[in-house]
């Protein structure tokens, strides 16, 4: 069981969950707001996505997440900020011609997929490693080539990768980039359970994909939806950190609306009952993690 954990809260996501949640963060004032919030609450490291602030659908625009963090950045609370590199690997085929993009696709480069990455510096951002069915017709591309470039260039900035896995694959993919000398060592793995046609939200998943990890591996994991709470204690009986927020699941019981804060106190309540500490100070957390010392003015 893991002594010291960490808890990252993914704050707001891309997904179309703003119908059923009427307080998901949209804006980059109630995205950098909900971000101080979770840290205030006990959340270590922010995962950061930036939405349409007028269709409040997942965007890729790098001035938005300039804004987002810049006003966190500028705010008096420390955080290790994790943004996103998933936007940009959506591919939907066409009915007529499978060869070509249906309304939705979203498919761009690898410096494409990274350019914000680029503009803001964040310490952390995540690769997807490795393509997988999201829908019955939804593919998020996320070849081997790709994500060779994106970890060259995460590399080159002092930018830590955090390997997101979705199954096994993944992990022998994430491994391969290590082998190559593209992810630096005590690499950083986020284990993600329960999406559409990824590895279950169970125990035997999480444990399974725990034993693939290299040795020197920090990690983490969740699952979305109402296996988000069970995979916190999971994740710490099997020596991990975890990972909350409105991105995963957007209720705090059944039929309750959840708050990013509310559901890091959540899982702080589920961690510390198991005996476990939470790290809260991010200076702490860096050193844990292997990052760089910040200074947070």
């Amino acid at each position: 069981m893991k002594n010291n954990v960490i808890i990252t809260c993914a704050v707001t996501g891309a997904g179309d969950t703003l119908a059923k949640h009427p307080d998901i963060p949209v804006t980059p004032q109630q995205i950098s707001d909900s971000v101080i919030a979770a840290a205030k609450a006990g959340a270590a490291m922010a995962h950061i996505h930036v939405r349409d602030p007028i269709t409040g659908k997942g965007s890729r625009d790098i001035e938005l997440f300039k804004e987002v963090i810049g006003l966190v950045r500028a705010s008096d609370t420390d955080v290790i900020i994790n943004v996103t590199a998933g936007m940009g690997g959506d591919w939907i085929p066409s009915q007529e011609n499978p060869n070509m993009p249906a309304e939705g696709s979203d498919l761009i480069s690898a410096v494409e997929r990274m350019a914000h990455i680029k503009a803001v510096q964040p310490e952390v951002c995540t690769l997807d490693c490795g393509t997988m069915n999201f829908g019955d017709n939804d593919i998020y591309v996320s070849t081997l080539d790709c994500l060779r470039e994106m970890a060259i260039l995460a590399q080159q900035w002092g930018v830590k990768p955090e390997l997101e896995v979705f199954d096994l694959s993944h992990i022998r993919i994430a491994q391969q980039l290590m082998t190559e000398g593209l992810i630096d060592d005590d690499p950083l793995f986020q284990i993600c359970l329960g999406l559409t046609w990824g590895a279950a939200a169970d125990s035997e998943s999480m444990m399974a994909m725990r034993n693939a990890l290299p040795a020197n591996a920090n990690w983490g994991g969740f699952g979305i939806g109402r296996m988000e709470m069970p995979m916190v204690a999971q994740a710490v009986l099997l020596g991990g950190n975890v990972r909350v927020g409105l991105e995963d699941n957007i209720y705090l019981d059944r039929g309750v609306l959840a708050s990013n804060e509310s559901l890091v106190q959540r899982a702080r309540e589920i961690i510390e009952r198991l005996g476990s500490r939470v790290v809260s100070d991010p200076v702490e957390a860096r050193e844990q993690l292997g990052l760089p010392a910040v200074s947070h003015k």
